[in-house]
């Protein structure tokens, strides 16, 4: 049974309604832990001093800050406290947007909110106001002593908070290595057949379809391991030949799909005189940032 991390109430106007916050992904990663290999004891981690190489107990231990090469600034517990966000109990609602406006990348960490007991009416209410709206309420909230701005939308039958990331930690596009900068040219033709192959790959997403392959694969070898079995290390696969005939590699996929019942059309509608297109990555519009309280 889930326990909530939090309780409080979402604030806006001057309406409150008094929720429970629940995680609401629980990670599947497979944890391992170091051994020895000769007699396969625990690995002990300890804190060693760099400078006389002894083990320094954890009540000796500071936070520092480096500020140059070997040059640290020593941040005491209580600085840290006394920047704190103020521990309120309140996720405080500042306006509502269209869930298109939000950039997906500055999603981070989801939960779900549920109602406090005697709280089920405005909980519901807002929960419908919020559907029929097809809006995503922007807040604010401070959890483990760490402000937050975050959204909230309806989910099935509860309300969702999603932690976002903020503008200024989302990496820039135009600084990457190889962001696609150089012009190029794709043809009408190419576009139509690609744009026929996403429209015989398209349906609905099914998230259940998906599972973590590397995960099952991880417990499987585990579970042979313990049974004693033999476990052979399969060769690596050949890397995806690079691709000659842009075309040739489109529409062999189109053929794949149709062999595997869906109907298409190996030949798309001629064009008179197909032109050429030219197309420059486009730069990154900037994420939105919350907005300010007034």
């Amino acid at each position: 049974m889930a326990r909530s991390i939090w309780t409080g109430s979402i604030s806006f106007g001057l309406v409150n309604v008094p929720v429970k916050v629940y995680t609401a992904v629980s990670r599947k990663t497979v944890h391992f832990h170091q051994l020895h290999d000769a007699d396969q004891s625990r690995i002990q981690q300890k804190r060693v001093c760099s400078l006389d190489g002894e083990e320094v107990p954890y009540e000796n231990i500071v936070k520092g800050y480096e500020i140059s090469p070997g040059r640290y600034v020593v941040i005491e517990a209580a600085d840290l406290e006394a920047l704190e966000a103020s521990k309120t109990k309140t996720i405080d609602v500042e306006q509502f947007v269209d869930p298109a406006e939000i950039d997906p990348i500055l999603y981070d960490q989801p939960y779900y909110l549920t109602a406090v007991a005697g709280a089920a009416k405005p909980y519901r209410l807002m929960l419908e106001a919020m559907r029929e709206s097809g809006k995503v309420a922007i807040g604010r909230v401070v959890l483990r002593q760490k402000g937050h701005v975050v959204a909230l939308r309806p989910h099935d039958d509860v309300l969702t908070m999603e932690t976002l990331v903020y503008a200024d930690e989302v990496v820039d596009t135009g600084t990457l290595d190889d962001a696609g900068g150089a012009e190029v040219e794709v043809s009408d033709r190419e576009l139509t057949v690609a744009r026929q192959l996403i429209e015989m790959l398209s349906g609905p997403f099914e998230s259940e379809r998906y599972r973590d392959e590397y995960r099952d694969a991880v417990l499987s070898l585990i579970e042979r391991k313990v049974a004693g079995e033999e476990v052979s290390i399969a060769p690596a696969p050949a890397p995806p030949a690079a691709v000659p005939d842009l075309m040739a590699a489109l529409q062999a996929s189109i053929a794949a799909v149709g062999r595997h019942g869906e109907a298409w059309s190996e030949e798309p509608a001629a064009e008179p005189k197909p032109k050429r297109r030219t197309t420059k990555a486009a730069p990154r519009a900037a994420a939105k940032k919350p907005a300010r309280k007034s």
